[in-house]
């Protein structure tokens, strides 16, 4: 694949998910804000309380498959490997929502003397049955880096599952609502997948096709469970040793600053992790494509973390009631986690795309087994959720040091390189912010007038210190649109 052809893909690739993101998004976020409304805290915590459970068993789910159809080139694969994909992601799902059915849901239902759970989760669990249905098709559509197609499919699913939800809660189905919120989307995605690659599976299955995707899938699958084990553990102490209450109004905070930040990345991994792939023996081009990455997700994530640090409360209270009180403090402290994760933000795609599968898997669980685990039980046990929320802000922020010095052995990136990316997102934002306190200490200006402020300085002082590089960005893409034409 030419130079040309993958800047171009790549492109394509970030606008489609952009608009997958940001019809998802908005559309998501005015269904949580009708939620939030219309449920309480408690109905939050369940729905997490349950979720933390299945997570654990996800992550078994695909078994690492689709990463590794999408790694691999595509020299080295064979119609063997789709079909023997497949047919074991079926096999291996059923197995597991077996087990989730009759052994985890009545686990957690002891483990957090929550009975209900024991209904709540086989339902919420339906997913596991159809990931695997359609992860050949999800991996052929990444692998070709077709977004556009995956961009329809998924925002039409969670648009029905958004309309359901609602429909439900306005009829009074309580925490139901959020149930089939989180499960109804697969309904309208599997048809609407089979239909984009026209691929249909054989009966064929084949040894050698499994263990050449097994064995790259292998540590993948650990990494995704170290990886779920960093993530959960919060929601997994909060709800057995704070309260369901606690842990609602921590998921609240969670959504609005990690899930952010996240969904912004997973633009930029979905479509570079494939691109990490192709140049995988070019490291000069791994460097590069990194720390383009790195400083423009930060660009976009850093103003809305400081609306939430600046703003966070006014803003909560008034878009969510009094009721949420309670997530203030968390969603200033996950903000401010925010801020330190970006400036290594998407490493592990780079680790994962260059086919180090293994060192991505012992860098995790070294992550969770010395950082995640200790510091957030200390945290949540003495602290409750202000607690969990401080501790990952101490985590990130250890974690900026501990990434470089292995992306410093992988691609030659230095703390020099880390400090030009972040230039210009660190200056902008500490310039808006400075200025927007100033305005607060000084007189009482709305919420409304102060936010709009501070996201027109960094805007400003972006495009002050950035006008030549976006000009040259927009020159760029003219030029490749002439030549393609």
């Amino acid at each position: 694949m030419s130079e040309l052809t993958l800047r171009s893909k790549i492109l394509s690739g970030v606008f489609w998910n952009t608009v997958q993101v940001v019809i998802y998004r908005s559309f998501s976020f005015v269904i949580k804000l009708v939620l939030a409304r219309l449920l309480f805290p408690e109905q939050f915590g369940l729905v997490g309380m349950a979720s933390v459970f299945i997570s654990f068993i996800e992550v078994f789910n695909d078994i690492g498959i689709a990463a590794a159809l999408v790694q691999r080139k595509e020299e080295d694969l064979r119609e063997a490997h789709f079909h023997t994909s497949f047919w074991s992601g079926v096999v291996w799902s059923i197995s597991l929502y077996i087990f989730i059915a009759l052994v985890v849901a009545p686990l957690a239902a002891i483990f957090y003397e929550e009975p209900l759970l024991r209904s709540i989760i086989p339902v919420l669990s339906i997913g596991v049955l159809s990931s695997p249905v359609n992860l050949v098709h999800k991996a052929q559509l990444t692998k070709a880096m077709d977004f556009k197609k995956q961009a329809f499919i998924e925002n039409a699913a969670h648009i029905f599952s958004g309309v359901l939800s609602l429909m439900l809660a306005f009829a009074g189905a309580g925490v139901w609502a959020l149930v089939f919120n989180a499960v109804a989307s697969f309904l309208v995605a599997m048809p609407l997948y089979f239909r984009a690659t026209s691929w249909t599976p054989k009966l064929i299955w084949e040894r050698e096709a499994f263990s050449d995707i097994f064995g790259f899938g292998l540590y993948t699958t650990a990494t995704n469970f170290f990886n779920n084990l960093i993530n959960k553990l919060d929601y997994l102490l909060i709800g057995k040793l704070v309260s369901a209450s606690a842990l609602g109004a921590y998921t609240l905070a969670f959504i609005l600053t990690d899930i952010v930040k996240n969904e912004l990345m997973n633009i930029m991994n979905k479509v570079m992790y494939p691109v990490y792939g192709t140049v995988q023996d070019d490291l000069k081009s791994l460097k590069s494509y990194y720390v383009t990455i790195v400083k423009y997700n930060s660009l976009v994530v850093y103003p809305i973390m400081l609306l939430w640090i600046i703003e966070g409360e006014p803003i909560l209270l008034t878009v969510f009631g009094a009721k949420w009180t309670e997530a203030v403090i968390p969603l200033k402290l996950l903000a401010g986690s925010v801020l330190f994760h970006m400036m290594v933000n998407s490493n592990t795609t780079l680790v994962r795309g260059m086919g180090k599968a293994r060192l991505e898997m012992k860098l995790q669980f070294w992550k969770a087994l010395l950082m995640y685990a200790p510091l957030l039980s200390a945290g949540i046990y003495f602290y409750g959720i202000n607690g969990a929320a401080m501790a990952f802000l101490v985590i990130k922020f250890l974690s900026v040091f501990i990434v470089q010095v292995y992306m410093k052995i992988l691609i030659d990136y230095t703390f020099a390189d880390l400090f030009r990316a972040m230039k210009v997102p660190v200056v902008a934002s500490a310039i808006a912010s400075l200025v927007v306190l100033g305005l607060h200490a000084v007189a009482n200006v709305h919420f409304i007038i102060s936010s709009g402020i501070l996201l027109m300085i960094y805007t400003l002082i972006v495009y002050k210190m950035m006008g030549q590089d976006i000009a040259v960005f927009v020159k760029s893409l003219k030029k490749e649109k002439k030549l393609k034409t």
